[in-house]
């Protein structure tokens, strides 16, 4: 069965003067000249996009688009109406319809949002939404406490960032937990860092636990030697000082050099950090 806003495998079966005719064994493609590769024989395979023009007449390209069926992503709007919808740029030389009913806040030609990408039951034409909370999974989450994801960052909130995890499921970045700027649009590697009952996820883009803790016990000791034995940063250092030099919070960064010192490797002071020297070693 075809997938619309998917790609396909789907097998050429005849020329006409608008392209080449593809199937699935049931349904039947255009594929517009325009996009038909050098060399395409009829019989063979090609791996193409469907999707639903206004004529309603399904077609292929083998265009690339910025997202499909089911994804989240970082559109631009090309265009207005004067009912309030608009039109993104999905990559296709068609643009994808967000009606004003599917729009968190009113959308502006030249502006980016993040969107959740679906089918129009009525006509299985591509739509987008920026009601992102109303296509995430919020039941049955299949994460667990310190698990690496992927994060495409949404928009700001009163406590921080939301983000969309593994294009599944929404989370938030707490703004006192940051050290970076962060903008709509932008990946990130985060981990999760709770998920509450309800089904709310807390976001960290600091790795969780004590393994995390191993490794930045590590990079500290292995930059103390490689910088003479003294690192300027203790523990009354802030925690913008620390993150520019580690890219690690200040709790991470006290829990690191706590291990170091009780490992009986390393000084501590307000402001520095030194290699423990023993004196009374031979």
């Amino acid at each position: 069965m075809i997938a619309i806003g998917q790609y396909n495998d789907l097998r050429i079966v005849t020329k006409t003067e608008e392209g080449l005719i593809l199937t699935d064994g049931e349904k039947e493609v255009l594929l517009p000249y325009v996009d038909v590769p050098q060399n395409a024989e009829i019989g063979e395979n090609l791996n193409v996009f469907v999707y639903m023009p206004k004529d309603g007449r399904l077609q292929a390209t083998t265009k690339k688009p910025y997202a499909c069926v089911g994804d989240f992503a970082y559109l631009t709007v090309v265009d207005e109406a004067e009912d309030g919808s608009a039109f993104m740029d999905i990559g296709l030389g068609k643009d994808i319809y967000v009606p004003k009913r599917e729009q968190k806040r009113p959308m502006f030609k030249g502006d980016k949002y993040v969107v959740y990408v679906f089918l129009d039951e009525g006509n299985d034409r591509m739509l987008a939404s920026s009601k992102l909370v109303n296509f995430v999974e919020e039941e049955d989450i299949d994460l667990e406490e310190g698990d690496e994801v992927s994060l495409l960052i949404a928009d700001r909130s009163d406590l921080g960032y939301n983000a969309i995890v593994d294009n599944k499921y929404i989370g938030l970045l707490y703004t006192n937990e940051l050290f970076d700027e962060l903008n709509p649009g932008e990946t990130r590697k985060g981990w999760i860092k709770k998920i509450r009952v309800e089904g709310k996820i807390d976001l960290s883009l600091q790795p969780i636990g004590y393994g995390h803790i191993l490794e930045t016990k590590d990079v500290l000791l292995s930059d103390l030697k490689d910088s003479g034995g003294l690192i300027s940063l203790g523990d009354k250092s802030t925690p913008d000082e620390i993150y520019h030099r580690f890219k690690i919070s200040k709790s991470a960064f006290k829990k690191a050099i706590g291990g170091l010192y009780k490992d009986r490797l390393i000084t501590i002071s307000d402001y520095e950090i030194k290699l423990f020297v023993d004196n009374d070693a031979e």
